[in-house]
């Protein structure tokens, strides 16, 4: 008698370990199925974009690069125009490169000033 109960109980386990296989076997096809979804190409850009886009750093690194290459390009037109003297060229690129790194880095530090200034706040206004 004893021997049907550990026989029994050896198939119960049995039943419960093959009702675990299949179950983990589904999970494992439904994961399969979304990390390849997600390794195309197109979900990877469009995953890479998304993040970013929602990114308030890349948004404020992107900006500060906009703004001190449009003025960069803005400082070269006005002071050189449309010239064909090599030379002129040279200067003009070069008063473009030194506009933009200089008004670029100029916001960078206004924005870690202005970051700075936050957490201060911040901290006062736990300690209050």
């Amino acid at each position: 008698m004893r021997q049907l109960n550990a026989t029994q109980s050896l198939d119960e386990k049995i039943l419960m370990l093959e009702g675990r296989k299949v179950y983990e076997l589904q999970q494992l096809k439904e994961q399969w199925g979304t990390t390849y979804e997600s390794m195309k190409p197109i979900n990877l850009i469009k995953s890479a974009f998304h993040d970013v886009t929602t990114s308030p750093d890349v948004k404020h690194n992107v900006v500060n690069t906009v703004v001190g290459l449009a003025s960069g390009y803005l400082s070269k037109k006005i002071l050189f125009g449309t010239t064909h003297n090599p030379i002129s060229k040279v200067a003009a690129s070069i008063l473009q490169f030194a506009v933009t790194n200089i008004v670029g880095k100029k916001m960078a530090q206004r924005d870690e000033k202005k970051e700075q200034e936050e957490e201060e706040d911040s901290n006062m206004s736990r300690t209050q």
